[in-house]
Parts: C-alpha cells; sequence; structure tokens
C-alpha cells in the first residue's frame, strides 16, 4: 500500500507555528521549518471562502510595491469579507521554493474555510502567482501580475484563470514588452499599460488600488 499524497503544507515539514494579533483583523504568523522560515501576514476572517495571496519579488516583500499596495489592498479586501494572505518567501529569488510557500499558505486557508483564490505577484513574484495559480487549478479565480518578468512563465498556457497584466511604460528593470510575452505564453489575458511609471508603480497608485479593488472581486464573484 503506497502513501496517500502529501499537501503543501504537510510538505513544508514545519517545526513549530507562532502567531500574534497585530491589530484586529491582521495576524502575524512564522512557520519554522528546517529549510527556512515562512512568515504569513492574513488580513481579514481566518474562515473566508475567498482568499488573495501576494507574492514578492526577487528579494521577497510583504508590502509589495507602490508604496505598500499589498497591505493597503488586504485591509480594503478585508472590508468586502475576502481575506489576503501575504506571503514572506523561506528563501526568495528560488522560484520552486517560493511556490510551493504559496501553494502552502493557500492549503492553510483553505484549512480553515478558503475555496477560491486570487494570487498577486510583482517582479519576480508575478511568475510565483502565473505558476501557483497553475498549481490551484480550478480553485484560482484570477491571477494578477504587477511588472513580471518572463522568466518562470513558459507554462502560462496550463493556467485556467483570468489573467491581469500591469506595466509601467517606463520600466527601468523589465520593460514593458515582458508583459505582453506572458500574454502571448499565456495564450489570453489583459495587459495594462501605465504611462508615466516605473518598476514600483510608485506613480499610480491610486489608480491601481482602484482597479485591483474592483477587479479581484468581480473575479470572486464570478
Amino acid at each position: 500500500m503506497t502513501d496517500a499524497p502529501r499537501s503543501p503544507l504537510e510538505l513544508l515539514q514545519g517545526l513549530a507555528v507562532e502567531e500574534v494579533e497585530i491589530t484586529p483583523g491582521l495576524h502575524h504568523l512564522e512557520l519554522y521549518t528546517m529549510k527556512g522560515l515562512l512568515t504569513l501576514l492574513w488580513h481579514g476572517p481566518r474562515d473566508a471562502a475567498d482568499v488573495v495571496v501576494t507574492c514578492g519579488g526577487g528579494m521577497g516583500s510583504l508590502l509589495g510595491p507602490s508604496r505598500g499596495l499589498y497591505h493597503d489592498v488586504g485591509v480594503r479586501l478585508a472590508e468586502l469579507g475576502i481575506s489576503t494572505v501575504r506571503v514572506g518567501y523561506r528563501k526568495p529569488n528560488d522560484i520552486d521554493r517560493c511556490v510551493h510557500d504559496v501553494a502552502a499558505a493557500a492549503d492553510l486557508a483553505s484549512r480553515s474555510g478558503a475555496r477560491h483564490f486570487v494570487t498577486m505577484g510583482h517582479s519576480f513574484g508575478g511568475a510565483v502567482a502565473i505558476q501557483a495559480g497553475i498549481v490551484l487549478a480550478g480553485h484560482c479565480r484570477g491571477v494578477v501580475t504587477l511588472a513580471t518578468q518572463s522568466a518562470g512563465c513558459e507554462y502560462a498556457s496550463e493556467l485556467s484563470a483570468p489573467l491581469l497584466l500591469v506595466h509601467g511604460v517606463d520600466d527601468e528593470i523589465l520593460p514593458p514588452e515582458t508583459s505582453g510575452v506572458v500574454q502571448m505564453l499565456a495564450g489570453a489575458g489583459e495587459v495594462v499599460l501605465l504611462p508615466g511609471t516605473g518598476h514600483l508603480l510608485s506613480e499610480v497608485g491610486d489608480e491601481l488600488r482602484a482597479r485591483l479593488l474592483e477587479w479581484i472581486p468581480a473575479r470572486f464573484a464570478s
């Protein structure tokens, strides 16, 4: 008799978990593993059916671009009953391990009632968000990339969820054509190009937040 496949959370082989409530509706979790510390900031109800999981860049990030985008969106979505889990990777820039971290965060959320997910990632994290969306399969309701790289997106055509690709026209690190390449690889997706905007998308904070706070709930509603 073969052993049953283990879940992403079980495959972390966690040693311990610590958790504190920072403010009402925001919890800080640390999952200790033999291969590093996985940090999660969890906005909103723990039993939410709809959950956004955010992915940082190649250096890792819990705040995201555009001056704390992930925090602000998490706070606003919580008001709508949608949770957000901000993932601090065990080993930034290791795409396989980072995708595993995001899948484990979704697995943890599913144990509290999550059924539908939107993944969102900046730069390197765009590739993580796409790969995690593929792993989540029918449970993924949408993927958002922000100034994404194309490396790691080679199998984007396997993504079955709607794809939104946001990129600054004046990105000084990854040119806006990169999102077009990912759209081509996926065979679908909406590319939004923002004039006068660099890699950190700092120039369009209000517009970006408004767009995401419309697009993400619509994906869950559908």
